[in-house]
């Protein structure tokens, strides 16, 4: 059974930075991709980024991308997404996610991603 747990948020103010990380654990299989969505009170679910972890590509929305990165701690079996320049859009709750086993194409749908963590809280505020 996977097992994921995010951890980073916090409060930050606009322009600045953040860094939320995805432990994974307890995983008996392999999987491929990784997401990251968020959601901001009344709205929906939406994707953030995703990562491909045998090429270790990664991608990103319209709405981060250029602010967002991702990267890996494969030792500890944790990703990161390192958020700066955040502003009051990013507010959200962030969670990661891991698509089935055998999937190998990021999904950019909450119903594509089976495994999901409780959430981070990230809040933009001056």
């Amino acid at each position: 059974q996977l097992h994921l747990v995010e951890s980073g948020g916090g409060l930050v103010q606009p322009g600045g930075s953040l860094r939320l990380s995805c432990a994974t654990a307890g995983f008996t299989g392999d999987y491929e991709v990784l997401g990251w969505f968020r959601q901001a009170p009344g709205k929906e679910r939406e994707w953030v980024s995703c990562l491909k972890r045998s090429s270790g590509n990664s991608y990103f929305a319209d709405s981060v991308s250029g602010r967002f990165t991702i990267s890996t701690d494969n030792a500890n079996n944790t990703v990161h997404l390192q958020m700066n320049s955040l502003n009051y859009g990013d507010t959200a709750v962030y969670y990661c996610a891991v698509r089935p086993q055998g999937y190998v194409y990021c999904g950019t749908q909450p119903h594509q991603y089976d495994y999901w963590g409780q959430g981070t809280q990230v809040t933009v505020s001056s």
